[in-house]
């Protein structure tokens, strides 16, 4: 027998569908059920991250922000909320370092690979968007490859927490991880 639903995760789910037929204030109502667990993401992502000028609080508003204008999204559960708040972290990440790379250039911050970034170590505002850019076209080519990498990278997800949110075994989610990383690695190096 199942363990039983989380009362929140019902509510979540709940509201997430109202949220997708249409129902205006349903996004709102899931805010306070979901904040605690976005800030948690959030200061994995922070964690470390000397370029990101964002505190951790600023990037869960204007993240959630981003969520509440998506109009029209099926929502498909809280992993699939979380799929798109790991996608609105990444973009305010880059929104970010595209400003203040354009405000100053350098900063001299020495470039990370992925793993020592996602493990705290700084990434430059130029890495940032490098990664993004690649993530971009990793994307085209293999999706959950790159749904992984945005996942991992932007939200700090675990393993096994990334395979709850993409719905997939925790190998494959190994797999596809190993992978994006060679792929990026090559074309970031390129």
């Amino acid at each position: 027998m199942p363990p039983p639903a989380d009362p929140v995760d019902v509510s979540v789910t709940r509201l997430l569908d109202a949220a997708s037929r249409g129902e205006p204030d349903a996004l709102d109502e899931v805010f306070p059920l979901v904040y605690e667990e976005l800030q948690r993401l959030a200061r994995k992502v922070r964690s470390g991250r000397a370029g990101v000028t964002l505190n951790t609080t600023a990037l869960v508003h204007e993240a959630y922000l981003k969520l509440v204008r998506t109009d029209g999204v099926a929502w498909a559960g809280r992993q699939h909320f979380f799929r798109v708040a790991a996608r609105a972290m990444r973009q305010v990440l880059v929104r970010d370092a595209t400003r203040r790379r354009t405000a100053k250039r350098g900063g001299g911050q020495v470039a990370v690979s992925l793993d020592e970034a996602l493990h705290g170590g700084t990434m430059a505002d130029d890495d940032v968007l490098a990664l993004d850019e690649a993530l971009g076209r990793l994307e085209a080519l293999d999706a959950r490859q790159a749904a992984v990498v945005e996942i991992r990278f932007f939200t700090g997800l675990t393993l096994e927490e990334t395979a709850q949110a993409l719905d997939v075994s925790v190998p494959t989610v190994s797999r596809d991880w190993r992978m994006a990383r060679v792929w990026l690695a090559r074309a970031l190096a390129a």
